[in-house]
């Protein structure tokens, strides 16, 4: 078994549902990022990452990039562990309310013209065949795969903070939880 991380990405310049669909990191942002690559390069040797992943997004790339340099890799973006996609009848600025209902439901309720089932399968499918990478991710991302890995169908299984970092194993066909990241109190809700 080897370890993966999933980390959440640090605090956004902006926040979600604002003018900027992909706001970058703030100056507590950038902080974060340095204290993850920290925290990920003190690992046991055996248990490091190796290698580095992000979503597409700008603060996840941003998050990540501390820990690819200090590693000497490249950044690999990877839209699976992207944010969660928006119902195609929903507008920008209904975004942030669709998603506060959503967060008080379960993943089955939340279907519609998108299969959220099928979406939490591929972010465990992209996870599973890594071992020993930091992947850079989002707060429903994240939920998505740690609700899975627990067998609940609530959308939120647990409330990850900024740079949170969840602990998973995997043996390239199988994937397990070890520990979910610190979590706080935080903007989303």
């Amino acid at each position: 078994m080897t370890r993966l991380y999933l980390i959440r990405h640090g605090k956004p310049s902006a926040t979600w549902g604002s003018h900027d669909d992909d706001p970058g990191l703030d100056e507590t942002g950038q902080d974060q990022a340095r204290a993850a690559r920290d925290w990920l390069l003190s690992r046991p040797e055996l248990e490091r990452p190796r290698l580095v992943v992000s979503s597409p997004l700008r603060r996840c790339r941003e998050t990540a990039m501390p820990t690819a340099e200090a590693l000497g890799v490249d950044l690999e973006i990877d839209p699976a562990v992207g944010e969660i996609p928006t119902p195609k009848a929903l507008s920008a600025e209904d975004r942030p309310a669709w998603l506060r209902e959503a967060f008080q439901g379960t993943w089955q309720a939340i279907q519609g013209d998108l299969d959220y089932d099928a979406w939490r399968t591929a972010i465990v499918e992209s996870l599973v065949k890594r071992g020993n990478t930091a992947v850079f991710s989002h707060y429903v991302a994240i939920n998505g795969a740690v609700s899975r890995l627990m067998g609940v169908d609530q959308v939120l299984a647990f409330r990850p903070d900024h740079t949170s970092i969840t602990i998973l194993e995997t043996d390239g066909r199988t994937l397990s939880l070890v520990a979910r990241g610190a979590e706080a109190s935080t903007g989303v809700l």
